[in-house]
């Protein structure tokens, strides 16, 4: 049996992306047309499939790393802020868009809460079978 992180991440969170389409648990939200993905952004994103396919970037990297809050994920998908005359510097992504999807992965069964020293989100028994079973 191959892992994920053997696997071409592009076309294994397609896959994972197609998955989540299906399922019922993960609506794409209205808003999610007219909204930017983080403040170094310039427009919306025009992707049809961006919440699907970001959902399923998220899953995988709380696969990858285990235990992941909302801060670090924002720093994952943050990016460069060009600024006009003063140097670009890094920034975070929104939070909205995150939060939402970890809400309703939440609901979906496929991620826990975790209280402790580190706090977050992990993948629970289903979340990792269904990751696992789109691996070929």
């Amino acid at each position: 049996m191959t892992d994920i992180r053997m696997i071409d991440a592009g076309k294994y969170n397609l896959s994972l992306a197609n998955a989540l389409k299906q399922s019922e648990d993960f609506k794409k939200p209205e808003w999610i047309d007219f909204v930017k993905t983080g403040t170094n952004k310039m427009r919306p994103n025009i992707d049809s499939d961006f919440w699907y396919k970001r959902a399923a970037g998220i899953l995988r990297q709380m696969y990858l790393k285990g235990i992941v809050g909302v801060g670090r994920l924002r720093s994952r998908y943050g990016g460069r802020k060009n600024r006009g005359m003063q140097p670009a510097e890094f920034r975070k992504s929104g939070g909205k868009i995150i939060r939402v999807i970890l809400q309703q992965a939440e609901s979906a069964g496929l991620v826990e809460k975790i209280k402790g020293k580190h706090s977050g989100r992990q993948l629970t028994k289903k979340g990792k079978d269904l990751m696992e079973s789109l691996v070929k």
